[in-house]
């Protein structure tokens, strides 16, 4: 990313993003020191919202976001028009090609991030779902994980987004929000599980331990 766009994306989250996560959202991060600040590393959380990816960008420092890769369907956002230039030039989206192809052919964009030593997000759903529902998680995150055994995979569980800027919905509306951070896991350690469902369980455990009132959620 150039410099020019690294200020760019530093004054669109510095200005716009934070604000609006913090303050219209009142979004708060639990166990934020667990999140990677050196790549080559994964971030794994549910998706219930197009406000996911900004949610988590926006919890790492602003000197570190042009290094933070999230991953996102090339079919919504690789579009001309102003979301695509956002997600291209403020968000730096790894495009992914949703064809059918298969996990390892798709995953190659990914690869070439983390071999770059950058930080990636993936939601392993592989598209949103209702909010506050976890649907069942694609084997791309397994993919990845034999392949990369020694890369850090953080679970993330986000709640409240869903209903704050649900599918299909373009207007945000103020909803207690929170991203719950786990530990990391590495399949050189995962004993053979799937590191997808590893991940699941983990975001699933993190879940349960969320602290937001009922009515939050």
């Amino acid at each position: 990313m150039g410099r020019i766009r690294i200020v760019a994306q530093i004054a669109f989250f510095a200005l716009i993003v934070r604000p609006l996560l913090f303050l219209l959202i009142g979004l708060r991060a639990v166990e934020k020191e667990r999140l990677p600040l050196v790549g080559p590393a994964v971030v794994a959380a549910n998706h219930n919202s197009h406000l996911d990816i900004v949610a988590l960008m926006s919890l790492f420092p602003l000197g570190l976001l042009h290094r933070v890769r999230p991953v996102a369907a090339a079919d919504v956002f690789s579009k001309p028009g102003p979301l695509g230039w956002i997600a291209r030039n403020l968000l730096g989206i790894v495009p992914i090609d949703r064809s059918g192809q298969g996990a390892e052919v798709a995953l190659a964009p990914v690869r070439t991030v983390l071999d770059r030593g950058e930080i990636v997000i993936i939601f392993p759903e592989g598209t949103r779902g209702a909010p506050e529902t976890l649907k069942t998680f694609k084997r791309g995150a397994s993919v990845l994980a034999a392949e990369y055994p020694d890369v850090p995979f953080v679970p993330v569980y986000l709640t409240g987004l869903g209903k704050s800027l649900p599918k299909g919905e373009w207007i945000i509306v103020p909803f207690v929000s929170e991203a719950r951070i786990g530990v990391a896991r590495t399949a050189a350690t995962a004993a053979g599980e799937a590191m997808s469902d590893m991940l699941r369980g983990d975001i699933e455990a993190l879940a349960a331990e969320s602290k937001l009132a009922s009515w939050a959620v």
